[in-house]
Protein backbone atom coordinates (compact mmCIF):
# COMPACT_ATOMS: atom_id res chain seq x y z
CA UNK A 1 0.00 0.00 0.00
CA UNK A 2 1.35 3.56 -0.67
CA UNK A 3 -0.13 6.76 0.63
CA UNK A 4 -2.04 8.97 -2.27
CA UNK A 5 0.13 12.25 -0.70
CA UNK A 6 1.79 13.26 2.48
CA UNK A 7 -1.62 14.05 5.30
CA UNK A 8 -2.92 17.35 4.15
CA UNK A 9 -2.20 18.64 7.57
CA UNK A 10 1.58 18.68 6.42
CA UNK A 11 0.80 20.63 3.14
CA UNK A 12 -1.34 23.03 3.89
CA UNK A 13 0.45 26.13 6.09
CA UNK A 14 0.19 25.97 9.69
CA UNK A 15 -3.00 23.12 9.86
CA UNK A 16 -0.27 21.09 11.93
CA UNK A 17 0.11 22.78 14.54
CA UNK A 18 -3.18 23.90 14.86
CA UNK A 19 -4.32 20.67 14.82
CA UNK A 20 -1.76 19.72 17.32
CA UNK A 21 -2.67 22.64 19.40
CA UNK A 22 -6.05 21.55 19.83
CA UNK A 23 -5.29 18.24 20.52
CA UNK A 24 -2.93 19.30 22.93
CA UNK A 25 -5.47 21.04 24.51
CA UNK A 26 -8.24 18.36 24.93
CA UNK A 27 -5.47 15.89 27.18
CA UNK A 28 -4.66 18.64 29.46
CA UNK A 29 -8.04 18.17 31.56
CA UNK A 30 -8.50 15.67 34.30
CA UNK A 31 -9.63 12.61 31.68
CA UNK A 32 -7.13 9.62 32.07
CA UNK A 33 -4.65 9.73 29.27
CA UNK A 34 -5.42 6.14 29.04
CA UNK A 35 -8.97 6.91 28.36
CA UNK A 36 -8.31 8.95 25.99
CA UNK A 37 -5.96 6.78 24.03
CA UNK A 38 -9.03 4.26 24.36
CA UNK A 39 -11.40 6.52 22.57
CA UNK A 40 -8.83 6.92 20.33
CA UNK A 41 -8.28 3.21 19.32
CA UNK A 42 -12.05 2.56 18.90
CA UNK A 43 -12.59 5.22 17.06
CA UNK A 44 -10.04 4.72 14.52
CA UNK A 45 -11.15 0.80 14.18
CA UNK A 46 -14.36 2.30 13.66
CA UNK A 47 -13.21 4.29 10.78
CA UNK A 48 -11.12 1.94 9.53
CA UNK A 49 -7.93 4.23 9.98
CA UNK A 50 -5.13 1.48 9.88
CA UNK A 51 -2.34 4.61 10.45
CA UNK A 52 -4.21 5.63 13.70
CA UNK A 53 -5.55 2.22 14.94
CA UNK A 54 -1.73 0.94 14.97
CA UNK A 55 -0.04 3.78 16.73
CA UNK A 56 -2.93 4.26 19.38
CA UNK A 57 -2.21 0.48 20.26
CA UNK A 58 1.18 1.45 20.23
CA UNK A 59 0.93 4.09 22.22
CA UNK A 60 -1.31 2.63 24.77
CA UNK A 61 1.39 -0.64 24.93
CA UNK A 62 3.88 2.18 25.33
CA UNK A 63 1.40 3.25 28.56
CA UNK A 64 1.75 -0.30 30.04
CA UNK A 65 -1.55 -1.19 28.86
CA UNK A 66 -1.90 -5.45 28.81
CA UNK A 67 -2.31 -6.73 25.51
CA UNK A 68 -5.92 -8.10 26.23
CA UNK A 69 -7.02 -4.39 26.87
CA UNK A 70 -6.15 -3.16 23.69
CA UNK A 71 -6.92 -6.45 21.72
CA UNK A 72 -10.76 -5.97 24.19
CA UNK A 73 -11.46 -2.60 22.79
CA UNK A 74 -12.81 -3.69 19.52
CA UNK A 75 -15.46 -5.62 21.84
CA UNK A 76 -15.57 -3.79 24.69
CA UNK A 77 -19.33 -4.13 25.36
CA UNK A 78 -18.53 -7.98 25.99
CA UNK A 79 -15.54 -7.86 27.33
CA UNK A 80 -14.66 -8.02 30.90
CA UNK A 81 -11.61 -5.45 30.73
CA UNK A 82 -13.01 -1.82 31.21
CA UNK A 83 -13.93 0.21 34.53
CA UNK A 84 -17.28 2.08 34.27
CA UNK A 85 -15.99 5.55 33.06
CA UNK A 86 -13.98 3.80 30.68
CA UNK A 87 -17.23 2.14 29.42
CA UNK A 88 -18.93 5.41 29.41
CA UNK A 89 -16.15 6.94 27.08
CA UNK A 90 -16.28 4.18 24.63
CA UNK A 91 -19.96 4.55 24.41
CA UNK A 92 -19.62 8.47 23.91
CA UNK A 93 -16.87 7.12 21.29
CA UNK A 94 -18.68 5.33 19.14
CA UNK A 95 -21.51 7.89 18.66
CA UNK A 96 -19.66 10.75 18.16
CA UNK A 97 -17.71 8.93 15.60
CA UNK A 98 -21.01 7.29 14.10
CA UNK A 99 -23.20 10.17 14.12
CA UNK A 100 -25.18 9.08 11.18
CA UNK A 101 -26.24 6.42 12.20
CA UNK A 102 -29.30 7.25 14.00
CA UNK A 103 -31.65 9.99 14.83
CA UNK A 104 -30.28 11.22 17.78
CA UNK A 105 -26.20 10.90 16.93
CA UNK A 106 -25.70 10.92 20.98
CA UNK A 107 -28.91 9.54 22.93
CA UNK A 108 -29.28 10.88 26.43
CA UNK A 109 -28.41 7.97 27.97
CA UNK A 110 -24.95 7.67 26.81
CA UNK A 111 -24.48 11.30 27.29
CA UNK A 112 -25.77 10.87 30.55
CA UNK A 113 -23.63 8.34 31.82
CA UNK A 114 -20.50 10.18 30.53
CA UNK A 115 -21.85 13.09 32.55
CA UNK A 116 -21.91 10.58 35.80
CA UNK A 117 -18.38 10.06 35.30
CA UNK A 118 -16.78 13.11 34.01
CA UNK A 119 -17.26 16.61 35.32
CA UNK A 120 -18.37 18.96 32.58
CA UNK A 121 -14.49 20.14 32.08
CA UNK A 122 -13.25 16.72 31.55
CA UNK A 123 -16.39 15.95 29.46
CA UNK A 124 -16.05 18.84 26.91
CA UNK A 125 -12.36 17.74 27.00
CA UNK A 126 -13.60 14.49 26.40
CA UNK A 127 -16.13 15.12 23.33
CA UNK A 128 -13.20 17.69 21.82
CA UNK A 129 -10.86 14.76 21.88
CA UNK A 130 -13.24 12.56 19.79
CA UNK A 131 -13.29 15.06 17.91
CA UNK A 132 -9.99 15.61 17.14
CA UNK A 133 -9.38 12.01 16.36
CA UNK A 134 -12.08 11.87 13.85
CA UNK A 135 -10.41 14.17 12.20
CA UNK A 136 -7.39 12.90 11.95
CA UNK A 137 -8.81 9.40 11.09
CA UNK A 138 -10.32 11.44 8.12
CA UNK A 139 -7.21 12.80 6.61
CA UNK A 140 -5.55 9.69 6.90
CA UNK A 141 -7.98 7.47 5.29
CA UNK A 142 -8.70 9.80 2.70
CA UNK A 143 -4.85 10.04 1.80
CA UNK A 144 -4.28 6.61 2.26
CA UNK A 145 -1.56 6.53 5.13
CA UNK A 146 0.07 3.68 6.00
CA UNK A 147 0.67 2.42 9.19
CA UNK A 148 3.88 1.24 10.49
CA UNK A 149 6.49 1.52 13.24
CA UNK A 150 6.18 5.13 14.72
CA UNK A 151 9.54 6.88 14.98
CA UNK A 152 10.83 6.78 18.61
Amino acid sequence: MQARMENPAMVVPGAMQALLALGKSAQNGSVPHVIHKLAHLRASQINGCSYCVNMHALELKHAGEPDHRIFGVAAWRESPYFSAPERAALALTEAETRISDRADPVPDDIWEEAARHFDKPALAALVLSIGMINVWNRLNAATRQVAGPLPA
